[in-house]
């Protein structure tokens, strides 16, 4: 690899460049959702070019292909027509699959070239991510959302051959990384994340030498608006960066307050000089986080402003002109999901990047489900044994009386945590995949002490807050024993039953339940409707009534209860109790932090209500420091 690494050194560094980069910084840590770069070269560069490398070539191969469609189909309506590229008027169109009677071409053929940026690239620019085969769902999702924009000059980097092979054949534009990653997520933190981030630092060096404006894009986020027209209202930047900064320093769509905040990069030398330093340090030091270096190099100078107007200042060495994106629109994981800062300042959003949240990479897909802007293949949306909703009470007390402390807001969490409880044992009996509800939160979750919400933020009280802020998502997805914790219980998002994916065989096949006091007018443990599709049920059931009652309605495609409050008496076999306890008390996950105590978390218990007096508090000792369980 210490060859091309030489040569993508020597193109990167011989030639003026057009840089544009997109990053996102809280607190001196850059978390990078999009980068854009853009390169300019003297006409001698236009000549046709290759980068020859291990990384991005290997050995031709096999014929024997793999299977392509298997479990990640999905439907996706096609564009009317191709995009207009340099080069090439006969594309096909993004989604239209190559002959299913063709041959996959011999990997070497997928290598990053020229060529092929400058037949996808449109007025000078490409866009690009790039990912292995765990990701494939975020990469359809990315490349949907940017050709239901109109946007097609797009690529994406497959860091393995399953995932090269599965694009390919589903019509996505891709070329050969030559990584070899494994196929499976590798985990936030790991060294295999480290090298996929480092990898993305020598990519753009790669691609920028061969004279095209790049916006390269991180998987785990999406776009919702056609950024470029909003880029190119700042042609004197060098670099553009988007934040993670979670106060607003602007209220429109102007570029954010330098002097309030934290750090799209063009055709300079100090562009090109930002780059190559940063590839270098990466490449001197195998324990630095890429965000991380990127972050000490932007931040070693901060001012003056390049005009009154722009919202451009000098950075980097003093010569970069640097702007921020708006928080509001460019949004983070917690200006969209926690504060919907852009819905507050009735804003469009342009992109959403799935940071803050706590449950890795099933709690951002999770958090891009609950938005309805993630793509699943059709079966997500008409599962087997059908679905199970409900819902929620919450007395206005609870809600919205009295201050906004720890004892209030667990009061709230507690409160609809119990009528989740008996949501999960009913959707467990009835062999249903259960809606979770809308989750309500009085406090804010981060990583470090704070006073119930960021101050400064327009974070409301209460809030509407993400599944991964009091459940560990991650937990509720795994395949976990059988034998210990019994049949496992899927989930789908609050939203599901709002999202215009649900097919109309769901949306018409749909009971509800009405929970009412046995011996009231007609409230009887019966399957007999008192109106076609409205069922009245016994608060109190047994885990029999419960059976018995709804194998009636095996068919149904959706069963909505009114209330959860006492619907379910308890399972009648103790060691399916058990063994249900045994899961739903792992669902649940921490509250962050308490000042003035180490450690800082408190930990949801999922049966609280059984431990008189339970009380909201931190672990007083190391060894009360665990899960209740």
């Amino acid at each position: 690899m210490g060859g091309w690494r030489n040569a993508v050194q020597e193109a990167a560094g011989s030639k003026p460049l057009f840089l544009t980069i997109y990053a996102t910084v809280i607190v001196g840590i850059v978390v990078s959702s999009f980068y854009v770069f853009s390169a300019i070269y003297s006409p001698s560069a236009s000549t046709t070019q290759s980068v020859s490398t291990s990384w991005f070539s290997s050995p031709p191969l096999s014929q024997n292909g793999v299977s392509l469609a298997s479990g990640q189909s999905i439907n996706i309506s096609q564009p009317s027509g191709t995009a207009s590229q340099p080069g090439s008027n006969n594309l096909r169109p993004i989604w239209e699959s190559p002959p299913r009677t063709s041959k996959m071409p011999p990997l070497k053929s997928f290598s990053l070239t020229k060529e092929l940026v400058e037949e996808r690239a449109k007025d000078n620019v490409i866009i690009v991510t790039f990912g292995n085969f765990a990701f494939m769902d975020f990469i359809l999702t990315w490349v949907k959302h940017l050709t239901d924009l109109g946007v097609s000059n797009l690529l994406v980097g497959a860091m393995d051959t399953k995932l090269l092979k599965a694009l390919y054949w589903k019509g996505i534009p891709v070329f050969d990384m030559g990584s070899h990653m494994s196929t499976i997520d590798v985990g936030w933190g790991s060294p295999t994340f480290h090298k996929m981030g480092r990898e993305k630092v020598l990519l753009i060096n790669a691609i920028l030498p061969f004279g095209y404006e790049l916006l390269m894009c991180d998987t785990d986020m999406v776009w919702l608006k056609n950024p470029l027209p909003y880029l190119a209202r700042y042609p004197d930047a060098d670099v553009l960066t988007s934040s993670d900064q979670v106060v607003p320093t602007v209220v429109d769509d102007r570029l954010a307050d330098w002097k309030q905040g934290i750090f799209h990069w063009r055709p300079t030398e100090p562009a090109i000089k930002l780059a190559k330093e940063w590839k270098d340090m990466l490449l001197a030091d195998d324990k630095i986080w890429d965000q991380n270096g990127f972050n000490e190099l932007v931040r070693r100078q901060s001012g003056p402003a390049v005009d009154d107007d722009s919202g451009l200042f000098y950075a980097f060495d003093g010569n970069l002109k640097l702007g921020i994106l708006p928080e509001s629109i460019f949004c983070s994981g917690h200006t969209y999901f926690i504060q919907a800062m852009y819905e507050q300042l009735r804003l469009e959003p342009y992109a959403l990047h799935t940071t803050f949240q706590y449950a890795g990479t099933e709690g951002k897909r999770h958090r891009l489900r609950e938005a309805m802007v993630f793509y699943d293949p059709p079966e997500y949306y008409d599962a087997p044994g059908g679905f199970l909703s409900f819902k929620p009470s919450i007395p206005k007390s609870l809600l919205l009386d009295g201050e906004h402390n720890l004892q209030s807001h667990f009061s709230l969490i507690n409160y609809q945590m119990k009528q989740i409880r008996s949501a999960l044992a009913i959707a467990s009996l009835l062999n249903r995949t259960l809606v979770m509800p809308p989750l309500w939160c009085r406090l804010d979750r981060l990583w470090f002490p704070h006073p119930g919400v960021l101050v400064g933020s327009m974070t409301r009280q209460p809030f509407l807050c993400p599944l991964d802020h009091v459940f560990e998502v991650n937990v509720m997805l795994k395949d976990l024993p059988v034998e210990e914790f019994g049949p496992a219980i899927n989930i789908r998002e609050y939203s599901f039953l709002s999202n215009p994916l649900l097919p109309q065989q769901v949306k018409e096949s749909w009971l509800d339940v009405q929970l009412c006091q046995e011996g009231a007018e007609d409230c009887h443990a019966s399957s007999n409707t008192s109106r076609p599709g409205l069922l009245r049920f016994p608060k109190h059931s047994s885990e029999e009534t419960f059976k018995t009652v709804f194998s009636a309605f095996k068919d149904v495609k959706v069963i909505q209860f009114s209330s959860m409050q006492d619907a379910f008496l308890g399972f009648s076999d103790k060691t399916r109790e058990d063994k249900f306890r045994n899961r739903v008390k792992r669902y649940v996950g921490i509250w962050c932090c308490v000042d003035s105590h180490t450690p800082g978390h408190i930990y949801y218990d999922m049966y609280w209500d059984e431990k008189p007096g339970w009380k909201p508090a931190p672990p007083q000792t190391p060894e009360d420091d665990h899960p209740p369980f």
